[in-house]
């Protein structure tokens, strides 16, 4: 944790409004969780590690539904210095970060960081075992083709998993931004921009994302993406726009040569598949205040 946490969390802890004790999947460590303003999504605080509910969520269902992770490929885009990024920088071996900057070709080392456009990655098919993205998937003018790469790099039982805000929940989807025929940026909806780790700008919104992204996912990918809602004091993961999203690359035996081969998708609609965190707990005995989104979707090809 850097000085300039440090500081973040004295200013916050010296105004408290809650506060809670829990264990902290960030940092792996008992710990207390405080926040200085109501608005938890950015304000419920680790104070060992400067954590917040939507990186913890996220480390969970890391540990959760990949677990082998310490030893597996990992991609993470535009990492931070909190949460799970200095976790997995720390414990994973192959463990690659990268930044996008736009002019740059993907693969290039520049200001300290390799470049990758999610949009047209330079790394090979079936060569990522994990790729990681906190909160970037709603700032991509291409998500079609970021899904159809990141599809075609993962590695048979390969998963992306993310996290971004469904803000639009059971509402389509709405695309706020898009590149014009002239290359310029045009404004569909009044500009927001999120905070950026290599651009004082921030990051331009360009969707925003409801529950249908598992549809669009499939479509454009032919994965399968299942939404985990966590709500769990003793876990500090409560707040809005909390769901981490996990894509997974399925394994088929191929019966004539005995390989296992990635699914080529579903040639009929078929449903989506949702977390179960009901059945998650009873299988696990886990203990925590869990609840979830549990239905289905149906999805075109």
């Amino acid at each position: 944790m850097g000085c300039g946490d440090c500081s973040r969390i004295s200013r916050l802890v010296s105004k408290i409004i809650f506060s809670n004790y829990g264990f902290c999947h960030c940092c792996e460590q008992a710990v207390r969780f405080t926040a200085a303003e109501p608005w938890f999504r950015d304000h419920y605080i680790c104070t060992e590690c400067g954590s917040i509910p939507r990186e913890r969520a996220l480390a969970w269902a890391v540990e959760h539904f990949f677990p082998d992770w310490r030893r597996a490929t990992i991609h993470e885009s535009s990492p931070i210095e909190r949460g799970i990024s200095p976790k997995l920088k720390k414990h994973c071996q192959n463990y690659i970060a990268s930044q996008f900057f736009p002019g740059v070709k993907s693969g290039v080392e520049h200001q300290g960081w390799r470049c990758e456009n999610l949009e047209s990655l330079s790394f090979a098919g079936n060569s990522i075992d994990l790729h990681i993205s906190q909160d970037v998937m709603e700032h991509i003018f291409k998500p079609d083709l970021a899904f159809r790469e990141i599809a075609r790099t993962l590695r048979p039982g390969g998963m992306h998993i993310f996290t971004v805000p469904l803000v639009n929940k059971s509402e389509p989807t709405e695309v706020c931004a898009k590149i014009g025929a002239d290359g310029a940026v045009e404004h569909l909806l009044d500009p927001e921009y999120h905070g950026s780790p290599v651009s004082e700008q921030g990051a331009l919104v360009t969707r925003r994302w409801g529950y249908d992204i598992c549809d669009y996912i499939f479509r454009h990918s032919g994965l399968f993406t299942q939404i985990i809602y966590l709500d769990t004091l003793e876990l500090g993961i409560r707040a809005e726009y909390i769901e981490v999203l996990v894509t997974i690359k399925s394994k088929i035996l191929d019966a004539g040569s005995g390989e296992q081969v990635s699914n080529p998708g579903p040639t009929k609609p078929v449903a989506s598949r949702f977390f179960n965190p009901v059945a998650w707990l009873k299988k696990t005995g886990s203990k925590g205040e869990l609840s979830g989104r549990i239905g289905k979707q149906k999805v075109e090809p």
